[in-house]
């Protein structure tokens, strides 16, 4: 398969800062790579430099053949970029803002206003069309933005933190424009904080952690990469006081309590189970509720990096 992008110990320095350190990765074309990693992790710098924004201290990378370095023109005119901030022109309707970035692209002149009315539709934008920027929604914002990043039709998108900011409702919308996208043949570039976003859009994703990459793989293979052990979702009808008792157990080996259910790791899930119906026996307990569980990505996140999950939200 054709690489989209080939990247080869690319750093970036700003004084005694590596905000990136020699990062080596490659990107299929037609998939949606994901790029995971905290805030301050590395994930907008690469973004800008593999864009052509910044210019890298060290390293090479090709983007749809091309050189980085001595083709970025090229680069730039078959590629789209949607940085972490929506920052189209705020005083130009929704429409003007589409012939505009359809004018820098080089987008022919009898093309701009069929190719600006196709995105509106198909952006669910058109009777937006003569609002101005400035008075859209955030998440409309979004939609308007990478519209415009889509106008001249470039193989590559590069996302940056698309759902930051956005409600749950617009969050699922902007999921599913990113899947249409990519379904259209479209290689696209995800970087995000958001774990869940990763594994549930992703077709491989590399975990950056203070400029390095950590891991690259598909979500199972993450999975299976981190040492994360299967867990056992369990609830009896009465929960009080139990944890202790549960950790106690020699097949488990750690218990998370989560409002009406605990949450157990174990190495050995059939000696777990058994031990578990064996204790509510003893207990004279019911169980309500037991749901086997494999290792998720968040888990395996955290032992990849040691950053817990809730400092990614």
């Amino acid at each position: 398969m054709k690489q989209a992008i080939e990247v080869h110990s690319l750093t970036r320095r700003y004084d005694d800062l590596v905000a990136v350190n020699h990062i080596h990765f490659s990107v299929q074309e037609g998939e949606i790579f994901g790029f995971l990693g905290p805030n301050g992790a590395g994930k907008t710098t690469t973004v800008r430099m593999l864009s052509g924004l910044i210019t890298p201290t060290e390293g090479e990378a090709r983007l749809l053949g091309f050189d980085l370095r001595t083709q970025t023109k090229k680069v730039k005119a078959h590629i789209g970029v949607v940085q972490d901030i929506s920052n189209l022109y705020p005083d130009l309707t929704c429409y003007y803002n589409l012939i505009f970035s359809a004018q820098m692209y080089g987008v022919p002149k009898g093309e701009r206003g069929k190719r600006a009315l196709g995105l509106l539709e198909r952006f669910d934008l058109l009777e937006k069309k003569e609002k101005k920027f400035l008075t859209l929604s955030r998440g409309m914002k979004r939609k308007l933005t990478i519209a415009c990043a889509l106008i001249h039709h470039p193989p590559l998108l590069f996302l940056d933190e698309p759902t930051l900011g956005l409600d749950v409702r617009a969050v699922r919308m902007m999921h599913r424009l990113i899947k249409e996208v990519n379904q259209e043949g479209v290689t696209v570039f995800l970087t995000t904080h958001q774990i869940a976003e990763a594994g549930k859009l992703c077709d491989r994703i590399a975990i950056i952690n203070k400029g390095k990459i950590l891991a690259l793989d598909t979500v199972q293979g993450i999975r299976n990469r981190a040492s994360a052990q299967p867990s056992i979702r369990v609830s009896f009808d009465r929960n009080e006081g139990l944890s202790p008792e549960l950790s106690a157990l020699p097949s488990v080996a750690g218990v998370r309590t989560q409002r009406d259910h605990f949450h157990l790791s174990a190495g050995n899930l059939p000696l777990a189970l058994t031990e578990i119906t064996k204790f509510a026996e003893g207990k004279g307990l019911i169980i309500t509720s037991l749901h086997t569980e494999e290792p998720s990505l968040e888990e395996a996140f955290v032992q990849l990096t040691g950053i817990k999950a809730e400092k990614m939200k």
